[in-house]
């Protein structure tokens, strides 16, 4: 297995204090397309990677962020769905976008390829949160319901903070004018999430969208780290940019969180 350097963990203010990062692809063992911290499962095959650096990758993430913790995932599949962190084994996993605990030693983590990571806690209660926002998702309500899961476990919105970490950036998200249209019907005002591309074209601003979304829903304090997934192929995965390049297979970052 190949050597590497230490995983490169971003972290936020807003998150000060707790254990968290937004990790990328540097500090991992695979190589080929995928070489790098990839975390994904659905990258292994003969094109990507093998299961053992997808394992190795997964351990020493969680080590960079909160060592001896036990990781904790949802099969993911751009719902609106979150779920309390279990005990589940990996192939059990439940089908959702969004998980939160209130138990310590737990580490939750959501995998993205250009999707917003978004991390949340209410420090004075103990709860934290860990969200896969892409725009399915993000219009759907996926950070909603992570909200609204959080304050079942004793969490008070107005103390959330809630960290958005790499993902897609406008300049490098292009949709088509139904994509735009589908926004814009459910509230004129969304209209704003999108910058004039080529004829029958526009540029979404995901992150932003996102950042709107939380703060429509009362949570005390919101960090963007404002990194481009796509444009920084030597830091981060991008399905995107590995269709652009007609490349077979991507990996996944992992955002991290627990107590």
């Amino acid at each position: 297995m190949a050597e590497a350097s230490q995983p490169e963990v971003l972290r936020s203010p807003a998150l000060a204090g707790l254990r968290h990062g937004f990790l990328g692809r540097r500090g991992g063992v695979s190589t080929g397309l995928v070489a790098g911290l990839n975390v994904g499962a659905g990258a292994i095959g003969p094109d990507g990677d093998g299961a053992a650096q997808v394992a190795e990758n997964r351990a020493r993430a969680v080590a960079a962020v909160a060592p001896g913790a036990r990781l904790v995932t949802c099969y993911q599949v751009h719902s609106a769905l979150c779920v309390e962190a279990g005990d589940w084994a990996e192939a059990a996993r439940p089908h959702a976008d969004a998980l939160v605990t209130r138990q310590p030693g737990v580490v939750l983590g959501v995998l993205t390829a250009d999707c917003a990571p978004v991390l949340f806690a209410d420090g004075e209660a103990g709860v934290v949160g860990a969200a896969h926002a892409g725009w399915k998702g993000a219009f759907g309500g996926v950070c909603e319901a992570t909200i609204a899961a959080m304050e079942q476990l004793g969490a008070v919105r107005g103390r959330i903070a809630a960290a958005i970490g790499p993902c897609i950036a406008q300049p490098s998200y292009e949709v088509d004018d139904g994509f735009r249209a589908r926004f814009c019907a459910e509230a004129p005002a969304q209209a704003a999430f999108f910058a004039a591309g080529r004829a029958g074209h526009w540029q979404f601003a995901l992150e932003a969208y996102v950042a709107s979304r939380l703060a429509a829903a009362g949570i005390g304090r919101i960090d963007l780290l404002g990194q481009d997934t796509y444009a920084d192929a030597d830091r981060f995965f991008s399905f995107r940019r590995a269709t652009h390049r007609q490349e077979p297979v991507y990996g996944r970052q992992i955002s991290l969180i627990g107590l």
